[in-house]
């Protein structure tokens, strides 16, 4: 069974995160490409083993952690959290990297993660509730510091063209978070592709697929809708669509996750797939795992 002609169950996915993502790659070299057990064809010769062990398939995905997911944690022990978790991608919460330190204290901030063989694929989410360029270019400043390619922000849609002003200066993606019905703004993800419709390319989406459900949006046309403006991804699931506070583990719940992912490996999405948990807050390291474990499934069976 593939993911492409019929859904895998939970336990498959589950066993695939930590069988299929190992599978060496194959040589693309004629002989050394042969299928295991496949006698050579006529003039060539088996491949010898080299000795070396083969080289492991990468997942068409970079699956990471919104920091969010671990906020009552202080920096060290978020760090360990993630490493023991085997995450190499992070969106950082400011608990974890404070916007209010000195550039010293933030340098040496991002060098802990980066030390940890963490990756820093943005920061947020900021929010700016007024047009207000003087914070806006600190904000953008501190991303800078913190090494962070692409903040997930909410702006104030009158602020829109100030932040476009930003990011063409500071070369720094932006990323507009949708927060579901609740959000005055942006509930889902057509209200920000809206809003930066004509605008610079580094100005999109960090699209929620919980929240967008319980807006009413279908989380895996918005992917194609979005395109090249979808900038950064936040992974839940909830056992109910229409209700936040039912949150569970990624797999346990009702959301399309498989389609999500198929959509986009086939965009060859090259921003970040970040598990966002936002359950179970003083203890969350095993949801995060579970729900890591299914993500990374699904990702290991559409390599």
């Amino acid at each position: 069974m593939s993911l492409s002609s019929a859904p895998l169950s939970r336990r498959a996915v589950l066993q695939l995160a930590g069988s299929a993502v190992n599978l060496p790659l194959l040589p693309l070299s004629s002989a050394a490409g042969q299928a295991v057990g496949q006698a050579p064809a006529p003039g060539q010769t088996r491949a010898q083993p080299t000795g070396k062990p083969a080289a492991r398939k990468a997942l068409p995905l970079k699956i990471g952690v919104a920091s969010y997911s671990l906020r009552s944690f202080p920096q060290p022990q978020a760090i360990a959290a993630l490493k023991e978790l085997g995450v190499t991608y992070v969106n950082i919460k400011d608990v974890h990297l404070s916007r209010t330190e000195g550039a010293e204290a933030i340098r040496a901030g991002r060098k802990a993660f980066e030390d940890a063989g963490i990756t820093i694929m943005g920061g947020g989410t900021l929010t700016w509730k007024t047009n207000d360029e003087a914070l806006m270019r600190k904000d953008f400043e501190y991303a800078k510091l913190a090494g962070m390619p692409l903040v997930v922000c909410s702006p104030n849609p009158d602020a829109l063209d100030t932040l476009e002003k930003m990011v063409k200066e500071f070369d720094i993606k932006a990323a507009i978070h949708n927060h579901g019905p609740e959000d005055q703004w942006y509930p889902a993800p057509s209200d920000v592709l809206t809003r930066v419709q004509g605008r610079d390319p580094r100005l999109g989406l960090c699209m929620d697929i919980g929240h967008s459900v319980r807006a009413k949006a279908d989380i895996v046309k918005s992917i194609a809708d979005a395109g090249p403006r979808l900038l950064d991804l936040h992974i839940k699931d909830l056992t109910d669509m229409s209700d936040k506070t039912s949150q569970v583990e990624v797999g346990r719940g009702v959301l399309d996750v498989v389609g999500v992912f198929k959509a986009l490996v086939a965009m060859k999405f090259a921003g970040h797939v970040a598990l966002e948990y936002e359950i179970n807050e003083k203890d969350p390291v095993d949801g995060m795992r579970e729900s890591l474990a299914y993500m990374r499934g699904i990702a290991a069976a559409l390599a």
